[in-house]
């Protein structure tokens, strides 16, 4: 099947303006161009089937583009989720036509705040925003609002908790959105316990949560300050943990164990909790169950000079000082006894969990204001 004159010449003078991007909607056989001035329009005339048609339209394209007259190549599709195209081919994909040439473009690492304006003509899609925002040029540039924006829109039909997630923690990105956003997106979590991970993991400092620091707080932070000065790791981890700060994350990960949605929800706070807590372990995590690190944490409050030195202030005791040391080492070593062979999640879930997410939950509450006599 060819390709008719008119569809061929127009389409022939679409490509000469140097279009910035194309795109091709199939339902109304339509090829849409990006240019300087604007956007462009080619109502296509099919001579056959249009599935055919469209086919031979792409072939054009590429032929134009990269000098493959065969279509969207097939080692572009093995690459497209890779992130393994080359940055001056990025240009080209977008004038293919192809979504999956679009999806190889905001892969790529080399995806420039431009670029992502094209690619964002070309397909609005809730995963190819996700992409981009990983990328620091677009999160600096004039995309990253407009993609965080969209992300908070469409928020409310993602259904995996996961992307839920990685959405918040996307968005949150110092710039992204105002406190207005921000503020709405934590009234949100109320009703979705999955977004308050997401702000765990973008700002566990600054946590939309008004809450006031431990009592204890007054009493030892200059103490604890001396020492973290000194190069005490464990020292300004607890001081951060007994300020009103901090008591906001002890807080919120509180709400999240109340009532976990699925394993990923669980799985992700464990590790967001352990990288947040790392101050306690400067050698790095471990793979072990809640007792293994309850054990030993003991052994290591007894010979650790750093616990050593933080067990000197008088108002801080060995229960606490491991509380630190055990909730940094948090992993899926944890709940591996429960999760290994479960694909629970909802209710049932949660009461499989619970021998291991009490314990836990003590450890965190040697840390709570509210748990403070």
């Amino acid at each position: 099947m060819e390709l008719s004159s008119q569809d061929t010449l127009r389409l022939n003078v679409l490509l000469a303006n140097a279009p910035q991007a194309i795109r091709i909607n199939e339902s109304t056989m339509t090829v849409y161009g990006l240019s300087e001035k604007g956007e462009a329009q080619i109502q296509l005339n099919p001579t056959g089937r249009e599935e055919q048609y469209l086919k031979r339209v792409k072939e054009l394209l590429s032929g134009h583009v990269l000098g493959s007259p065969g279509g969207y190549p097939v080692y572009l599709q093995r690459w497209t989720r890779m992130g393994q195209m080359r940055d001056d081919s990025l240009e080209q994909l977008l004038l293919l036509g192809e979504p999956e040439a679009v999806v190889a473009a905001v892969c790529a690492p080399g995806l420039t705040d431009e670029l992502a304006r094209r690619a964002w003509w070309a397909m609005e899609d809730a995963s190819n925003a996700r992409h981009m925002l990983r990328k620091q040029a677009v999160v600096d540039g004039g995309m990253g609002p407009v993609l965080a924006a969209y992300l908070v829109e469409h928020l409310p039909f993602e259904t995996e908790a996961e992307q839920q997630i990685e959405t918040v923690f996307l968005v949150l990105q110092p710039g992204l959105l105002d406190h207005e956003q921000i503020d709405g997106l934590w009234r949100k979590a109320q009703r979705k316990p999955a977004y308050y991970v997401g702000f765990l993991a973008a700002r566990p400092r600054i946590l939309p949560l008004e809450t006031r620091a431990h009592p204890l707080h007054a009493q030892v932070t200059d103490r604890l300050a001396q020492l973290a000065a000194s190069g005490n790791s464990v020292a300004a981890l607890l001081d951060f943990v007994l300020s009103a700060a901090g008591q906001a994350f002890v807080e919120t990960v509180f709400k999240i164990f109340d009532k976990p949605s699925n394993q990923d929800v669980v799985n992700l706070t464990l590790d967001t909790i352990a990288v947040n807590f790392a101050g306690a372990r400067p050698e790095g995590r471990i793979d072990a169950t809640l007792e293994q690190l309850q054990a030993e944490a003991t052994g290591w409050v007894e010979a650790d000079p750093a616990a050593g030195a933080l067990l000197q202030v008088p108002e801080v005791d060995a229960e606490v000082v491991c509380a630190l040391r055990i909730l940094s080492g948090l992993s899926y070593g944890v709940v591996r006894p429960v999760f290994g062979d479960s694909t629970a999640i909802g209710s049932l879930m949660r009461r499989k969990i619970q021998p291991v997410i009490a314990p836990l939950l003590e450890e965190f509450g040697r840390l709570r204001a509210k748990n403070t006599p």
